[in-house]
């Protein structure tokens, strides 16, 4: 369960940059979460509810989660496709010579200044 950790980590950075920009309160916090992440989004917002209640800026900040699809992409045939449903096989020619384009991420895309 690495979710505590990366909630802190969230935390730090947005205090961080809250202390560089003289902000004071923080509406929500968006992040993006690749399905391959290894990040499970429901264990992000239940520990978000814990972290957030012992911290002195993020008692009414909200955390927003997008999840973003897992695609890859043959280097054969040049399509792209759903990893969660074909894997690393593509599906269009049936080769292996494929990498995953998107679905890894883990980012702070957007933070609601107050």
């Amino acid at each position: 369960m690495h979710e505590l950790g990366t909630i802190y980590y969230v935390i730090d950075t947005v205090e961080q940059l809250m202390a560089e920009n003289q902000l004071t309160k923080v509406g929500s916090i968006t992040l993006q979460v690749g399905e391959v992440s290894g990040i499970i989004p429901e264990y992000l917002q239940e520990f978000w509810e814990y972290a957030r209640k012992k911290t002195e800026h993020f008692q009414e900040t909200e955390l927003i989660i997008e999840k973003l699809e897992a695609v890859t992409y043959c280097q054969d045939c040049g399509k792209t496709y759903s990893t969660m449903q074909y894997k690393k096989i593509c599906p269009y020619c049936g080769s292996g010579n494929t990498f995953l384009v998107t679905g890894n991420e883990y980012i702070i895309k957007e933070i609601e200044a107050m």
